[in-house]
């Protein structure tokens, strides 16, 4: 998007910009406060690990999330139904038909989702986030404001952070029209997605870099894995074949017998930051363009003075 276009859906000029944020001198300190809210966030219930921490599952979700959030009865176009959850997923190119309907059955059944008719209309089903998915997604949202409000102490992001029930349905509300740019910005990640396609995959790369963060070494430091398949409820198998794909692509370097042994290379401490920053743009676009919405149009005509 351009810059005429953010700025229309931000409401006006952005707050921060991406470059700004990428090149803060304490970028690498915001992202240890970033992956130690995102771990805690999935540490200890492998079942939500499965479930949500892959892109076509992480994306069911997230995209039903926010739309439901847009939803008005009385305009059907706005239903999440789900050939609607279907067409905004097309946008990221990530999951099947097929695919898509196994996931929407899972996050049914474990109790994420409902799928009942429309009160308007009994023959269309809709799709509708329970407060259980609603609560998971408060906390990964605080998760993601965290690095911003450690960057940026003097803007308040406490509506999030204090996980406001009110300002979260909003700013997902606000969300829809963001949409299009955060797959932008995603799909613009090749590093990201190549952890982000496996199952688990983004928090095995959030344990790895963070243990090598805690290193005497780092950032050259080179940290074991054996106990990461099992944190996360994934095979030793699984996690190995993750990280050969990522040597092969130049962000590790895997040592010791049996590759048990694993060197965060320079080109992934870079493109770990440049994502994290992609994602924090995003969400303080979308921050400013919630609290821009919550304001009374200074200068409009009233409807006593219009008539």
């Amino acid at each position: 998007m351009d810059q005429a276009e953010i700025e229309r859906l931000a409401g006006g000029s952005p707050r921060l910009a991406y470059e700004d944020i990428a090149n803060h001198p304490r970028l690498p300190e915001a992202r240890e406060v970033f992956l130690d809210r995102f771990l805690a966030l999935y540490t200890g219930d492998p079942f939500i690990v499965r479930l949500l921490i892959e892109s076509g599952r992480f994306l069911v979700y997230h995209i039903a999330a926010v739309l439901d959030a847009g939803v008005d009865p009385a305009r059907r176009d706005t239903w999440l139904t789900i050939t609607r959850l279907k067409r905004e997923m097309s946008h990221f190119g990530l999951a099947s038909d097929r695919h898509i309907d196994g996931l929407i059955a899972r996050l049914c059944s474990a109790g994420f989702m409902d799928l009942k008719p429309a009160d308007q209309d009994r023959r269309v089903r809709i799709l509708k986030p329970t407060e259980k998915l609603k609560a998971h997604d408060r906390d990964w949202l605080a998760a993601h404001i965290a690095p911003l409000a450690f960057l940026y102490p003097g803007q308040d992001y406490g509506s999030v952070t204090q996980q406001d029930q009110s300002f979260h349905s909003l700013y997902r509300r606000v969300s829809v029209a963001f949409l299009p740019l955060g797959a932008s910005l995603l799909l613009s990640l090749p590093d990201t997605m190549l952890f982000f396609n496996h199952a688990a995959g983004a928090v095995v790369q959030a344990a790895l870099l963070r243990t090598a963060m805690r290193a005497p070494g780092y950032p050259d430091a080179a940290v074991p894995y054996a106990d990461i398949g099992e944190r996360f409820g994934v095979s030793r198998t699984h996690v190995r074949q993750l990280l050969v794909a990522a040597e092969a692509a130049g962000l590790v370097k895997l040592h010791a017998g049996g590759g048990r042994t694993v060197q965060i290379l320079p080109r992934h401490w870079s493109s770990y930051d440049r994502g994290m920053a992609a994602g924090m743009y995003l969400h303080d676009l979308i921050y400013v363009a919630t609290e821009r919405a919550m304001q009374p149009h200074i200068g409009e005509p009233s409807a006593q003075n219009s008539i």
